[in-house]
């Protein structure tokens, strides 16, 4: 463990961290079993696994990828590197939709999930809430992989998958309560010179220059589909906030349009409650 943590060092600043995660899953056990069992040999099979794994996360690949896991709300998702890796920011965008769904219980919803990827936002919200009607769309037919794997092995059933572009794969007469989108919306320019962009698809991330792009494009599509009285979740830029309401009140000017801050006091959710 101290050879690991020292590879990693330069590079991580969770050193210890990171190798007892590799560890823990190298051997299949808890991070918590490593305490009590510091002494315990690797085979020769795991130690090369674990060497292996140390060596990519040296040079930079995420935990996640190399487990292939990554925890979200309540549960763990699959993940590779043709999706974002789930971050805990966005629990903040389930925590808005559970609370709005919640005053409407009994009634039979629509919910969107625009840009699915892994299928986070989709299978959380159909598990938490099994009598709505889920609709998860990617431009990736890689990402809607994933999030269909995760769907099942989870057991959400109540998910319709759809590949294509924001809304257009929507038939025109589709109608929805809530639409949701984690959409990338990170500037092009800055994009470049992240090291998320380095392992992370650029699908996932860049939302053209401004990083509104898609954000502008969903918000003008959604009043085709968007139901009277019915929601636009969005996760935003610590930066975006005022920009993205101002979008929305060019679409929907009577809406109330409100920023939601993450638990760093930075703008993260906005939220465009249309009139009934």
């Amino acid at each position: 463990m101290a050879t690991a943590r020292q590879r990693l060092t330069p590079t991580s600043e969770t050193a210890l961290l990171d190798a007892r995660l590799l560890l823990s899953f190298v051997i299949d056990q808890p991070t918590a079993w490593l305490y009590a069992h510091s002494d315990s040999p690797l085979t020769s099979e795991q130690t090369e696994t674990f060497s292996h794994l140390i060596d990519q996360r040296s040079i930079g690949m995420p935990i996640a990828y190399l487990t292939g896991t990554r925890g979200f709300y309540h549960w763990d998702f699959v993940v590779t590197p043709d999706v974002l890796i789930p971050r805990p920011e966005t629990e903040h965008l389930i925590e808005a939709a559970q609370t709005w769904l919640k005053n409407r219980q009994g009634e039979k919803l629509n919910i969107v999930d625009v840009g699915t990827g892994s299928g986070i936002i989709a299978v959380s919200l159909a598990l938490l809430f099994p009598q709505v009607s889920v609709t998860a769309i990617d431009v990736s037919p890689a990402a809607l992989e994933i999030a269909k794997l995760n769907a099942g092995r989870l057991g959400a059933e109540n998910i319709e998958f759809r590949h294509g572009n924001l809304l257009n794969s929507l038939p025109s007469d589709f109608q929805v309560d809530l639409i949701a989108a984690n959409l990338p919306y990170i500037d092009h320019d800055e994009m470049l010179t992240l090291e998320v962009a380095k392992w992370e698809p650029h699908l996932a991330l860049d939302g053209g220059i401004g990083g509104l792009d898609l954000i502008r494009d969903l918000l003008h599509q959604a009043p085709v589909h968007l139901k009277p009285g019915g929601l636009i979740l969005l996760e935003i830029g610590a930066d975006q906030g005022e920009a993205t309401q101002q979008l929305a009140l060019e679409v929907f000017p009577n809406a109330v349009v409100k920023i939601q801050q993450d638990l760093a006091g930075l703008d993260r959710i906005v939220s465009v409650q249309t009139l009934e």
